[in-house]
């Protein structure tokens, strides 16, 4: 859960896990994977952030919890596979241009 602000100044927390896309256009509007919109007063990058911020969060509990350090290495691995893959993935190209 991630805190954010209204634009009429009443704070709200947010499921992070719901954010479907997130744009700028001059204020950041939010779509969630219901489609519903909201929007905020905080800008892309610190939104961005406190994602971040909240998953490593998340992924430090479940670490501390864990009785073998080894399996803390396994769920590191788990968790950066999809940001490896992303950083790897060769641009798209379009074959017409």
């Amino acid at each position: 859960m991630i805190e954010l602000t209204r634009l009429n100044g009443k704070p709200m927390v947010l499921n992070s896990d719901l954010i479907k896309t997130a744009e700028a256009s001059p204020d950041t509007m939010l779509t969630l994977i219901n489609g519903e919109k909201l929007i905020v007063r905080e800008g892309l990058e610190e939104i961005v952030e406190r994602v971040l911020a909240y998953r490593a969060r998340l992924l430090a509990a479940v670490t501390r919890r864990l009785p073998d350090a080894s399996d803390a290495q396994r769920v590191v691995a788990f968790s950066s596979l999809d940001l490896a893959e992303q950083r790897n993935a060769a641009p798209k190209r379009d074959p017409y241009v």
